[in-house]
């Protein structure tokens, strides 16, 4: 047996990952950064620009067409908050988006329960109400902190469970 070839696309927007490193329906794409790059401008541009391209045979009944993005931000300082929240707005993508945004100065225990609830939104848009849906979850490192100082506070060997 062999796995199934894949045909069903998001558009990014981003011609280097459209081109180069299709999104698949059902893919994870990570978008490694470091300090001084800017990963939350991508993270923007593919929130606003991303679309699922219109299937060919596509029958009268509009269900399961529809396209939202589930958008899950983890210790981000207020001000990038800001400009997400603004982006959003002024082009029209909060229309189509479910935002979760957890701020640097908030526990980290919120930091850790942000991807679940980001996850458990996207399923039920999903399988409840059959959109197609589009995950990001900006700032992966923000949330490894936090485990790490959970783990430190219960004064857990880092190793021993694992992240």
């Amino acid at each position: 047996f062999s796995r199934e070839y894949p045909e069903e696309f998001i558009e990014t927007g981003v011609s280097a990952i459209d081109g180069m490193n299709t999104l698949v329906r059902g893919q994870k794409l990570p978008i490694f950064s470091t300090s001084g790059l800017p990963h939350s401008e991508l993270a923007m541009q593919i929130a606003r620009q991303a679309t699922v391209p219109e299937e060919e045979e596509e029958s009268d009944d509009e269900e399961g067409s529809e396209f939202a993005v589930v958008f899950g931000a983890m210790g981000i300082t207020q001000e990038e908050a800001n400009e997400f929240m603004e982006d959003f707005e002024r082009t029209g993508a909060l229309e189509r988006s479910v935002v979760f945004m957890n701020l640097a100065d908030d526990p980290a225990v919120e930091r850790t329960v942000t991807p679940r609830m980001v996850l458990t939104t996207a399923e039920y848009l999903a399988f409840e109400k059959e959109y197609h849906v589009l995950v990001i979850l900006t700032d992966m490192t923000n949330y490894c902190e936090a485990l790490r100082e959970i783990g430190a506070a219960r004064e857990e060997v880092p190793g021993r469970r694992g992240y």
